[in-house]
């Protein structure tokens, strides 16, 4: 077998993974909370709005869900943690 023809399979092989990966995640929408799992916000999953603000977040079979207010408090206590930590090691 060529090189050539070699290093084509294995980029197939490689973008099928990918897309299998994808397809697992999306099938996944139906496990989605009903609510922010931080303040119990509900969340409407019909609503566009909601869709495209809120933060979904996937680690192996747990799907978590979180409102933009929630989210962007995680992100400023963990910046906040970063600037401490990076404080104390100087």
């Amino acid at each position: 077998m060529s090189f050539k023809r070699k290093a084509q399979r294995e980029r197939l092989a490689k973008d099928k993974k990918i897309e299998n990966a994808f397809k697992k995640k999306l099938m996944m929408f139906d496990r989605l909370p009903d609510h922010c799992l931080a303040c119990e916000t509900d969340f409407d999953k019909k609503s566009r709005e909601m869709v495209t603000t809120w933060n979904v977040v996937v680690r192996e079979e747990v799907v978590r869900l979180y409102c933009p207010d929630c989210w962007q408090k995680a992100q400023d206590v963990a910046e906040q943690f970063m600037k401490k930590r990076e404080t104390e090691v100087s």
